[in-house]
């Protein structure tokens, strides 16, 4: 499996024009599968406790989600406002990532076992349920994982994950 498919959903693979012209241009032998894997970026759902919202993959560039947003279809505008930005922004004014993905959050959690092969709704469900053994008795952390389950779910039937 590629990297891409590896992590499914909650990733939306993009690449600047600028850079796929680039990748005609070069008549001197380069190869061009490779230096679209370094100019290729992902647009990545992120959730910890003290952000929520869109990074790059490559920068640090991100979109965090306003706190009081909470209707669904005000999220799904958000969305669509995120990767738009996204699109428009430009890894070089921003410093390079450096640390690892969003490997402990929630969402990360899901699309591992999306990953795996599990469809999305019994993925959610799955991890709901290791939520629950796991954090039984921290009421907030399992209510916490269930609105990203369900923020999770809306992603996925909006089709930006």
């Amino acid at each position: 499996m590629g990297h891409t498919s590896c992590l499914g959903a909650g990733v939306v693979l993009l690449m600047d024009q600028r850079d796929k012209d680039q990748l005609g241009k070069d008549q001197r032998g380069v190869d061009h599968h490779a230096l679209e894997q370094k100019t290729s970026r992902e647009l990545i759902w992120t959730s910890h406790h003290s952000f929520q919202g869109w990074t790059c993959s490559q920068c640090e560039w991100n979109y965090a989600l306003p706190t009081l947003l909470n209707d669904p279809e005000a999220r799904t505008a958000y969305d669509r406002l995120a990767a738009s930005k996204f699109r428009d922004h430009k890894c070089s004014d921003h410093l390079s990532r450096l640390g690892a993905r969003d490997t402990d959050s929630f969402t990360a959690r899901i699309r591992k076992l999306v990953s795996q092969g599990f469809k999305p709704k019994d993925a959610v469900e799955l991890f709901l349920q290791e939520i629950e053994l796991e954090y039984r008795n921290q009421p907030k952390t399992i209510a916490q994982a269930k609105t990203e389950g369900e923020d999770f779910l809306r992603r996925v039937r909006a089709g930006l994950i």
